[in-house]
């Protein structure tokens, strides 16, 4: 008789399974490419659609075709920089704060003891930072801005450069982020508390089973006489960190330019009125969900080399 053999149920990659402690993740920038220019940007997520492209990917099955794929519309509001830091060796030698006091006295604390400084700092640092917020007031969703860290690419003058150009001024996604492969950070729906087949995905026992059908049937041994942290057992579901990796841009726009709005607004979220990207695939988290989308840190060729045409949303 052959060796009974099964993997355990649910990842342990993911340890624990608690909560995320806030909405938009920190990420680090270290490992994303180094590229000159804006490293990140904050998105929110308007829902999916059916989309009708044309492959012209190379040797592809389907190439010259007409297909249809599932796509994830989102909406990237412009961003104005809040203030900037300097790093030196992980570590913040000077922030300055630099602009947000209209748009966000009456949404959110400032420090009293801001001070707009000249960028000409004397300490010495390695790279620049800077913290941005989100122009929500141009969309539907909300009115309270997000607030982010996000990284800037290059040299240290050339990361000096693009704060002086870019202060006062609004960031836009098609300007500043001109990437086609990228990576999706953000927080999925929440489930609230389940059980550990939802959990975990562990297998029904039998119908005549005793004590009941959807649980383990064992916790452990005897000896040692507690259970492990690798049994499967209820609890939270849901509102979990995670990234989605590899994500093609099939389309970018500006609403001002190409409507893509349905006469009654996307379901749950309302109408686009900035700038937006459609993405081939799913993204974590529900209706206007904020993720921070960043380039591909490790992009296969296989995704690179994915040629689809966009044509229209179905």
């Amino acid at each position: 008789m052959p060796k009974h053999s099964q993997p355990r149920r649910g990842s342990m990659q993911f340890w624990p399974r608690k909560r995320a402690r806030k909405i938009l993740p920190s990420v680090n920038w270290n490992s994303v490419p180094n590229q000159k220019g804006l490293l990140g940007f904050v998105c929110y997520k308007v829902g999916m659609a059916s989309v009708l492209v044309r492959d012209n990917t190379e040797h592809s099955q389907t190439k010259g075709q007409k297909i249809i794929v599932p796509a994830t519309l989102m909406e990237c509001p412009p961003l104005k920089i809040l203030s900037v830091r300097f790093y030196k060796k992980n570590k913040i030698v000077k922030e300055l704060f630099v602009g947000g006091e209209k748009e966000l006295k009456s949404k959110i604390k400032l420090s009293k003891k801001q001070k707009k400084a000249d960028l000409e700092i004397k300490e010495e640092y390695d790279n620049i930072r800077i913290i941005v917020y989100t122009l929500t007031n141009k969309t539907t969703i909300k009115k309270t801005p997000d607030i982010a860290e996000l990284a800037i690419g290059g040299t240290k003058e050339e990361q000096l450069e693009f704060v002086k150009n870019s202060i006062n001024k609004e960031l836009n996604f098609n300007e500043v982020f001109d990437k086609d492969l990228i990576d999706i950070r953000g927080v999925t729906k929440g489930k609230g508390t389940q059980g550990p087949v939802k959990r975990f995905g562990i297998s029904l026992r039998v119908h005549k089973a005793e004590k009941g059908v959807r649980k383990v049937g064992s916790i452990g041994p005897w000896h040692p006489a507690r259970v492990t942290f690798r049994v499967p057992m209820a609890g939270q579901t849901g509102f979990f960190s995670r990234a989605v990796y590899n994500s093609k841009i099939l389309k970018k726009g500006r609403i001002s330019e190409q409507d893509i709005n349905p006469k009654a607004g996307f379901k749950h979220y309302g109408k686009i009125k900035t700038e937006y990207i459609i993405l081939r695939g799913s993204v974590q988290g529900p209706a206007k969900r904020q993720v921070i989308i960043t380039p591909a840190i490790r992009g296969t060729k296989k995704q690179a080399k994915k040629n689809l045409e966009f044509l229209e949303i179905r």
